[in-house]
């Protein structure tokens, strides 16, 4: 193989540019070496991008819990200086119900721009300009207390709603397309690893030992700022995504730069010549727009998939476990006051998963974890059932509950929790990415508003046997995986698409073709 970096010195000459000391090196026909663990600047990259995107997410989601108590307690005290009279517990329930659901629509807002904000701006300007909305959001949540005005906290959370929604569209695809085939899994799991680090660092944060006492919530509600702040700080020193540079803005000097600082100036020519692939192949094809992607057939089954994978993940009974988790530990004998603290491990189990699950994807492969995932949940769905039903039958039923509750956690971890969003990255090519994201975001968000609307009439009408729900719909997610989603470790995103040909041509949905002729490569 020629040195990966003769294309480059080609260009340099021809411009008569001088060339650096490694580029003034023969060019030596060795084999190339291709590094199983990322470049510093890949891994400082993907935790710039995690902090201000779906770290946002979790903390946002968390943080709220802790001072529930004291911001009612405050618009209970508000209502009463405006109209001398105490609010009814009906109304507070309400505005306190608003006050947290509003950042789901949020958070849907946020998905569906995403895509479009960052076909327009690059993946790395659209976050950028993403942290100038958390930041007016802490400007409204944090007036709110010294004003007066609990309007205020409702408008601040339906912004970082925005935020947050839109950081994680953006993120999935900056850290996909700046990764490595062989570990673009990985690095597509810093959205899901992130995302549990913001829940656990809001729960430690919200403990009254911090920010989580009465004194302090005015405060607590503003730290979503300093996420924003640090990306701010840290993402300008990075390259705009390589693939966005040569597809979308046909700008290869810039497009080189990126990758030799993303893979060094060895590894970078596979995912040149792999981008310079795709471009051929999509031949200018402009990116497409939400609406577009429904009515392209060759990507029908990439479609059904991405919404079974993101409704499934939000109707797979986590948000049943973490309910029940006060509940069980209560049974278990843990004192009222320590159960934060315990729930702090619960989300701490996660964040492990999480972590374990980048660890592993890239050696088991995708399909073998999230199938895995969901048999595990629906087995642990099961045992729930049991301990929950048979509860005061014997000191020791409790912990088992518990140690139930912990087993799913890691099942949901290590399967559907870290690899749907990795799944959701690779099932597409570069023109149809960003909409098939901000399509599947919207449906998470969506089951996520849908799940906290109906979640409380479940329990109130099958209490604990809610979980033989979860047990049917996690069976059939992993049932729907096994036959349909193809494995996707170490596969470009053409050899992905030609996958999925398969299933579209059943469907008498011709095969693309270029130059008139079929792609070359597929395996049909």
């Amino acid at each position: 193989m020629v040195y990966p970096d003769i294309h480059d010195r080609l260009q340099r000459a021809a411009l008569h540019e001088p060339e650096s000391e490694m580029e003034k090196q023969p060019l030596l026909k060795t084999p190339e070496k291709r590094s199983r663990v990322p470049t510093r600047n890949l891994f400082l990259a993907a935790l710039a991008v995690g902090i201000g995107g779906s770290f946002q997410y979790g903390y946002n989601v968390s943080v709220i819990n802790a001072p529930t108590v004291y911001i009612q307690t405050f618009i209970n005290e508000t209502w009463a200086d405006r109209y001398q009279n105490e609010l009814d517990e009906n109304t507070l329930t309400l505005i306190w119900s608003v006050i947290v659901s509003i950042f789901t629509l949020g958070g849907l807002i946020g998905s569906n721009i995403g895509g479009s904000l960052a076909g327009k701006l690059g993946r790395k300007g659209a976050l950028l300009t993403n942290n100038s909305i958390a930041l007016l959001a802490m400007a409204f949540m944090g007036i709110a207390y010294p004003t007066g005005m609990f309007e205020f906290l409702i408008i601040g959370r339906f912004l970082i709603g925005i935020n947050a929604g839109l950081g994680i569209v953006v993120q999935a695809l900056y850290l996909g397309e700046i990764a490595p085939k062989h570990l673009r899994g990985s690095m597509a799991l810093g959205t899901s690893v992130f995302l549990t680090g913001g829940l656990v660092t809001g729960q430690i944060i919200g403990l009254r030992e911090l920010l989580g006492g009465e004194k302090y919530w005015p405060i607590l509600v503003c730290t979503s700022c300093v996420p924003a702040i640090i990306q701010l700080l840290i993402l300008p020193w990075f390259p705009e995504s390589p693939r966005y540079l040569l597809i979308d803005r046909n700008e290869e000097t810039k497009c080189i730069k990126a990758l030799k600082t993303f893979h060094g100036p060895v590894n970078y020519q596979p995912e040149l010549d792999d981008i310079r692939k795709e471009k051929h192949v999509l031949n200018g094809e402009k990116t497409k727009k939400t609406w577009e992607v429904f009515t392209d057939q060759s990507i029908k089954w990439q479609l059904i998939a991405i919404v079974v994978l993101t409704v499934g993940q939000q109707l797979s009974g986590i948000n049943a476990i973490y309910f029940y988790a006060t509940y069980i530990f209560t049974k278990a004998g843990i004192p009222e006051q320590n159960i934060p603290y315990a729930t702090v491990g619960t989300g701490a189990c996660e964040c492990i998963t999480a972590l374990t699950c980048g660890i592993l994807i890239e050696y088991a492969g995708r399909r073998i974890l999230i199938i895995g995932g969901y048999m595990l949940m629906a087995f642990w769905c099961i045992v729930l059932t049991v301990t929950l039903t048979y509860q005061d039958f014997s000191p020791w039923i409790p912990y088992l509950s518990m140690a139930s509750i912990f087993a799913f956690i890691l099942s949901f971890g290590l399967g559907p929790g870290g690899v749907t969003t990795t799944l959701m990255l690779e099932l597409f090519t570069q023109s149809s990415r960003p909409a098939a994201l901000t399509l599947g975001g919207s449906m998470g968000w969506i089951s996520f508003f849908v799940i906290g609307m109906i979640f409380p009439f479940i329990v109130n009408g099958l209490n604990h046997y809610c979980f033989l729900v979860f047990f049917v719909e996690c069976s059939l997610i992993a049932t729907f995986i096994y036959f349909i989603i193809p494995e996707t470790k170490n596969k470009s995103f053409l050899e992905i698409k030609e996958k999925f040909k398969k299933l579209n041509r059943k469907n008498n949905i011709p095969l693309p073709e270029q130059n008139g002729e079929i792609l070359a490569g597929t395996d049909l």
